[in-house]
């Protein structure tokens, strides 16, 4: 009796660990818990999850050669080109698991309810972010009955291509937006606090971003999506950026790692400290920082910090901890490992600072690419480059008035490159996209391999799974429990290698 009790309990936890959101856990719940919530609070917990995760320290910053630990063992990841598992399944923890599902039950209980469609609506646009990100992140994955484990009691969902993924998210969105109704009641939200032009906005921004996604693999749907989102109205201002506001009760999970026992284990990765040294961007200096001469973690005090773009020097790829502390000697001040740069966590990553999930900056970018592309009819590529980038440089002030740009300084910038342009356009749009993208490192990654800029030199750590990192593998209780279907998508698309490049990357 005591082992077919054993098995029982197993078959069952097996289970509940599954991305199916199984139901197990409401058949024990109250129903007078979760699940009779008032679907407008179930919407800010979406939102509020929705902010980028910490597992981008381990593999998004790291592959676009932004942010980098020397760690092996649980930090290791794309700092070697590696698979680790702890970290790659963060995506599909949190947004699978968690905003499907919320978004789910929102929508579930508010369809067919005319005075709450724009509740509805915004967790359209919310679900529509959240699989974006999954199916940029795995390829192939559960989206007809994404999170309907309790109310259809579909445990086990199939996969679908990431085409037919892509469709749906299109339509999705430009469904969702174009019905947002400020006529109607509007509502309290955390993200733009019932703001309907701003949800608009923010809607038809990832619409943009969808369609700007297909550019290699469907340019005619990629363009006609591009000029549906340019024609709804896109985040072109600050004002309107679709940001996550953290504080003391809902922290900024990047910070509190950064912050945490992990403070002295990351750093800024040489490429991307180069490149901006190269370019006399200012925004180095609202970026990082550097501990002179520090020889531990305790060593990386305020009275050794510098801010001066000159005494930036970024961690070489591919280090571990014994190569940059022979590395550390070397630079100006001597130290080891922990004299190298690092993104600035008083500034940039405190725990109560902002995470974006999308800005003027990166929308001005992509029209930028679509003016050149001829996708779109008005302004001008020079036009819209200048004003990401501009954005951007004042955008960095929401982190911590020590990180504002000045208005001189950008402006400086914003000339300097007026040459950089011509004849070089998606070189320097998605080269700019790439540092606006910083703490959003799912889009920069996505962008990274949809446009192949910047170009980046091969990982050179001897023992990398891969060369190049296209995409994650799915979680492993997926493949233990949902078996079947993972299988088939593993036949479809490709196999379930951390190379393996997903539909649009083809």
């Amino acid at each position: 009796m005591k082992k077919i009790n054993y098995i029982i309990v197993l078959t069952l936890s097996l289970v509940a660990m599954s991305s199916c959101d199984n139901g197990f856990d409401e058949l024990n719940s109250s129903k007078t818990g979760a699940t009779s919530l008032e679907p407008a609070l179930i919407l800010n917990n979406a939102i509020i999850n929705s902010s980028p995760n910490a597992g981008q320290l381990n593999y998004e910053l790291a592959i676009v050669q932004q942010l980098i630990s020397p760690n092996t063992g649980v930090l290791e990841g794309a700092n070697f080109n590696k698979n680790n598992s702890s970290s790659s399944i963060a995506n599909w923890r949190d947004y699978y698991q968690n905003v499907i599902r919320y978004t789910n039950d929102v929508i579930t209980r508010t369809a067919g309810d005319p005075a709450r469609s724009n509740l509805m609506n915004k967790a359209r646009i919310i679900q529509a972010n959240a699989f974006m990100i999954i199916t940029d992140t795995y390829g192939n994955i559960p989206y007809n009955f994404a999170g309907k484990g309790y109310t259809e009691q579909n445990f086990f969902p199939d996969y679908q291509s990431q085409e037919e993924v892509y469709h749906n998210i299109i339509e999705e969105l430009e469904s969702a937006s174009s019905a947002l109704d400020a006529t109607m009641a509007t509502g309290n939200d955390v993200l733009y606090n019932g703001d309907i032009a701003k949800w608009k906005k923010f809607g038809y921004s990832l619409l943009l971003r969808a369609g700007m996604r297909l550019s290699k693999v469907d340019p005619a749907l990629a363009e006609s999506t591009v000029a549906t989102a340019f024609a709804g109205g896109v985040i072109l201002d600050n004002a309107d950026n679709a940001v996550i506001r953290h504080d003391a009760n809902y922290i900024n999970n990047v910070g509190n790692v950064l912050n945490g026992t992990e403070a002295a284990n990351f750093y800024l990765a040489e490429p991307f400290v180069d490149a901006l040294k190269a370019n006399n961007d200012p925004r180095l200096q609202a970026i990082a920082v550097r501990y002179v001469g520090a020889s531990s973690g305790p060593a990386q005090v305020a009275g050794v910090a510098t801010t001066n773009p000159a005494d930036q020097y970024g961690l070489p790829m591919g280090s571990t901890d014994g190569d940059a502390d022979i590395l550390g000697p070397g630079l100006p001040g001597g130290g080891t490992r922990y004299a190298f740069s690092q993104l600035d966590r008083a500034r940039l990553a405190k725990r109560t600072s902002p995470l974006f999930l999308v800005t003027a900056a990166q929308s001005n970018l992509l029209l930028a690419e679509a003016r050149f592309r001829n996708w779109i009819g008005t302004g001008t590529v020079q036009g819209y480059f200048d004003e990401g980038v501009r954005q951007h440089m004042n955008q960095l002030q929401s982190y911590d008035a020590a990180s504002a740009v000045s208005a001189g300084d950008r402006d400086a910038y914003i000339a300097s490159r007026a040459d950089d342009l011509a004849g070089n356009e998606l070189a320097q749009i998605n080269y700019e996209y790439w540092i606006a993208s910083l703490l959003n490192g799912q889009e920069a990654w996505a962008n990274f391999r949809r446009s192949g800029y910047p170009v980046l030199q091969t990982n050179p750590f001897p023992g990398r799974d891969v060369d190049w990192i296209t995409r994650l593998t799915y979680p492993p209780t997926e493949i233990l429990v949902n078996s079947v279907n993972v299988q088939a998508a593993i036949a479809d698309q490709g196999p379930d290698e951390l190379d393996t490049r997903v539909w649009w990357d083809n």
